[in-house]
């Protein structure tokens, strides 16, 4: 997370990193179970970030986005669906939980970046999400790359991290504030 952390600091952004495990004594995802034993207390976790992200004098609490990757994209989508404080998301190899699409209050503007060959979380979790934000008329952009699996490098992930950029430029857009990204 560093790398798309310091691009995004060095284009002014406001960054913040959460280590939602901390407060579950979590170190690995061991299984379904773990996930939904602990989703409650990371949504929990991501509340309360948001809550003091927005708090800082350097942010501007109108433009707040959140990136996620893997099972952080499932809670970052998943809290967009609640917080309207939640203005973007981008979502690296993730998906919105099954759950979730029923109980949806709202949705922001979504950059979904995915694997074709994700064996970890199937690319069909891309579509469905883009099912959901097509359905529901809200701004997305996809972008599925051809023979990568789960997880970025290379070229791929430098174009994830530019096309992270425009999107959050384009969707934070506030004047002269600082945007921010929790």
């Amino acid at each position: 997370m560093a790398d798309p952390a310091s691009l995004l600091a060095e284009q002014g952004f406001a960054v913040y990193v959460l280590h939602y495990f901390d407060r579950t004594g979590t170190t690995e995802i061991d299984g379904l179970q773990t996930i939904f034993r602990h989703f409650p207390l990371w949504m929990k976790t991501l509340w309360d970030a948001v809550s003091f992200v927005a708090r800082q004098p350097q942010v501007d609490p109108e433009h707040i986005a959140l990136l996620g990757f893997s099972l952080g994209a499932y809670l970052a989508l998943s809290a967009s669906a609640i917080d309207s404080r939640i203005k973007a998301v981008v979502e690296f190899f993730g998906g919105m939980p099954k759950e979730m699409r029923f109980f949806a209050r709202r949705l922001c503007p979504v950059l979904i970046l995915h694997g074709e060959e994700d064996k970890t979380v199937p690319v069909e979790e891309a579509y469905h999400l883009q099912q959901m934000l097509e359905k529901k008329q809200i701004a997305y952009e996809i972008q599925i790359y051809p023979g990568v699996g789960h997880g970025f490098s290379g070229e791929t992930w430098r174009d994830a991290g530019l096309r992270t950029l425009a999107f959050l430029q384009k969707h934070l857009a506030s004047g002269n504030r600082d945007k921010t990204k929790a």
